[in-house]
């Protein structure tokens, strides 16, 4: 059947259409928040952590009244977006005396992952204070570090969910459209990552990444409960070369466009990054491009740590 309109990936015929309609005809009471749970328990439209997608079947529902297909009860609340008005991320004060010398000085080495702990005010202090793009919400699933040498922190990592199309990194991994929309959840992009200013260690940003390679989709799995088989980062060419990334066996796989993700004039409008990469298991490839039923999705294999090409 032909689709009337596609939404985040979902095609929705006329026989969607007349569901949402009869839905709505039987629960005249409920709210829009109300009936988007309905229509996600009924379709079992869910993340891949098994949280109903209400938000975005709540897009999806808006964009179908916009196009006259259906019409919604009138809305009841204007909530507040806290990715609109989110305060930023109050200042830390911690200690700046210079931490020098070689790597072996400071090992061992704790990495924290501090998403949803008390600690995690601190990393977001700490990039808003010292990382030069600030402190920025993650958007979807998102991971949080702290790096500890003894009591004291030297560094912040951050990893999100993907950009859901960077065309170098697409035609590396080789997967089709249908495919990046079903298993981009099941790669990880390093937004941030900062060492401290008052650290001055060689070697140890490639150290990180290399720890890192072993314990992000462990971590993933803990939280959000499936892996990740690839990591990606962008480096802005105007401020730096990606050399602990290439220290590290990371893959430079081309560069941005420059364009964003919503352009519509296919001119460049902000600075060009070079795209570097990491698998994080040997058949990343096999993974990421797997076609998956909803039932084998729920199922996915963990992924083995060490990587692609060794570790750093």
């Amino acid at each position: 059947m032909e689709a009337l309109l596609t939404y985040r990936g979902k095609r929705i015929t006329q026989e969607d259409v007349t569901f949402i309609r009869g839905l709505i005809a039987q629960n005249p009471g409920d709210s829009r928040w109300r009936l988007s749970q309905k229509l996600c328990q009924a379709w079992n439209w869910r993340q891949a952590n098994g949280a109903l997608r209400e938000m975005v079947c709540r897009g999806l529902m808006l964009a179908l009244e916009r196009a006259g297909y259906i019409e919604l009860p009138v809305k009841r609340k204007n909530p507040l977006n806290p990715l609109v008005q989110r305060e930023k991320p109050v200042p830390v004060l911690i200690d700046p005396d210079p931490i020098e010398g070689p790597l072996s000085s400071i090992l061992p080495l704790e990495i924290r992952q501090v998403r949803r702990t008390v600690l995690e005010k601190l990393c977001n202090g700490l990039i808003e204070q010292y990382h030069y793009l600030g402190y920025c919400q993650p958007v979807g699933e998102h991971l949080k570090y702290l790096v500890f040498a003894g009591q004291r922190p030297v560094g912040c990592m951050i990893y999100s969910s993907a950009p859901r199309h960077i065309g170098c990194r697409d035609r590396f991994i080789g997967w089709p459209v249908h495919v990046r929309r079903q298993n981009i959840h099941l790669m990880a992009y390093q937004s941030r990552f900062l060492i401290l200013p008052w650290v001055r260690v060689p070697h140890l940003a490639s150290h990180l990444l290399g720890r890192m390679a072993k314990e992000l989709s462990t971590d993933w799995q803990r939280l959000y409960q499936h892996p990740v088989y690839f990591q990606e980062t962008f480096v802005d060419l105007e401020w730096f070369k990606g050399t602990c990334y290439k220290a590290a066996n990371w893959l430079y796989l081309g560069k941005t466009t420059g364009r964003g993700k919503n352009d519509h004039t296919y001119k460049p409008n902000r600075s060009i990054k070079a795209v570097w990469g990491y698998p994080l298991c040997r058949d990343f490839r096999k993974r990421l491009c797997e076609v998956r039923s909803e039932e084998e999705s729920e199922k996915r294999q963990p992924c083995e740590p060490g990587g692609a090409f060794g570790t750093a």
